[in-house]
C-alpha cells in the first residue's frame, strides 16, 4: 500500500493491493473516485508538481499516468 498528497493538499491518493487507486478528500475522508487499470498491487504514487497528473507504478511492471481532472489514464 502507498499514499501521496497532491501538491495543494486537496487530494490524497492511495494505492491498494487490488491494483486500484483511490482519490480521497483529506479534510472529510470522502472518497472522490477510484481509478482502475493495474493488474497487481500499486507500489508507488507521485503527483506532478502542477497537480494535474498522477503517476502510479505497479507490481505488474507497468507505470501509468492519470489525468486527475478527467480521471483518465
Amino acid at each position: 500500500d502507498c499514499v501521496a498528497f497532491s501538491p495543494d493538499g486537496q487530494i490524497l491518493a492511495s494505492g491498494g493491493r487490488d491494483g486500484t487507486i483511490k482519490l480521497w478528500n483529506p479534510q472529510d475522508g470522502a472518497l472522490l473516485t477510484a481509478l482502475e487499470g493495474h493488474g497487481k498491487p500499486v507500489l508507488t504514487l507521485a503527483f506532478h508538481p502542477g497537480g494535474h497528473l498522477l503517476a502510479s507504478g505497479s507490481g505488474d511492471n507497468s507505470v501509468r499516468l492519470w489525468g486527475i481532472a478527467s480521471e483518465s489514464q
